[in-house]
């Protein structure tokens, strides 16, 4: 998940790249979601030779995807307000950049523009939205991908026992402050909608939702712990119950889902536009 501008307080986005936790929550959504991911890449047909812009990049595994398939010929453009994980890389080029409030990055027009867990976060997602689609060749391909998190609101989907209860409640409290900072949580399913609204055409969706895996227990422990104090601060949790639930997570018996990933992906439309 990148980090971009979102919010309307003060506090900013609300977990922040810039914490340690940041490098096991980018593992980890790599683990579950990259495999989705390119099989949509594959899906819109990217090929040697293509130009990508990767906004809201976050980390390293997409866009080194990207620069492995477009090869020498091609160009990927990875972008975000914090670049410091991808400060090491190589083969695709790195540029700060705010999605929803600067101009398209150079080296476009593009072949293909994706953002993955970014726009759910953005305050002026619509503005963000247009500034892709404007970046987009004649029937280039807008592929955006966002969570949903009140499609299925709890991270222990059977709550059976004490353990799973309070993984849910904890979890309400996360996304409490989420909704105060901003992030539409039903944000996933306008996806196909939203895409046709901004003019593209051959508007597909379809959806992940991994229910129980390694990484989900990574990533709940570097979740939980990149915002305990806020939740705290909040009045949502407590030090102890916060304690008891990462001890939970460490005995193995939570089965801890994430929220449905929607992707959705269309083609800018001319005059010239064929259907796939």
């Amino acid at each position: 998940m990148a980090r971009q501008t979102q919010g309307t307080g003060d506090e900013g986005y609300l977990l922040d790249n810039r914490q340690a936790e940041a490098g096991s929550r980018f593992t980890a959504l790599s683990q579950l979601f990259d495999p989705s991911t390119f099989r949509h890449f594959e899906t819109v047909g990217v090929t040697e030779g293509w130009r990508c812009w990767e906004a809201g990049a976050g980390g390293t595994a997409v866009p080194a995807w990207l620069a492995e398939r477009v090869g020498s010929t091609g160009h990927v453009v990875a972008t975000d307000i914090d670049t410091s994980w991808m400060a090491q890389a190589g083969g695709f080029t790195v540029l700060r950049h705010d999605v929803a409030a600067d101009a398209p990055p150079p080296g476009g027009p593009f072949d293909l523009v994706h953002a993955r867990l970014v726009l759910v976060h953005v305050a002026d997602r619509d503005r963000a939205l247009r500034s892709m689609v404007e970046a987009l060749r004649p029937g280039g391909w807008l592929l955006v991908e966002d969570a949903d998190p009140a499609l299925q609101p709890r991270i222990c989907p059977e709550e059976y026992g004490p353990a799973q209860e309070l993984a849910n409640r904890l979890r309400r409290g996360f996304r409490t402050l989420l909704r105060q900072r901003g992030a539409d949580l039903a944000y996933g399913r306008k996806l196909p909608r939203t895409l046709r609204e901004a003019g593209l055409a051959d508007v597909e969706a379809d959806a992940y939702f991994p229910i129980t895996s390694p990484a989900c227990a990574v990533l709940e422990e570097a979740t939980v712990r990149q915002v305990r104090d806020r939740l705290v601060a909040a009045g949502l949790a407590t030090h102890e119950e916060i304690d008891r639930h990462l001890a939970n997570i460490a005995a193995g018996g939570l089965d801890l889902a994430t929220s449905p990933m929607i992707s959705a992906w269309g083609r800018r439309v001319t005059e010239a536009h064929t259907a796939r």
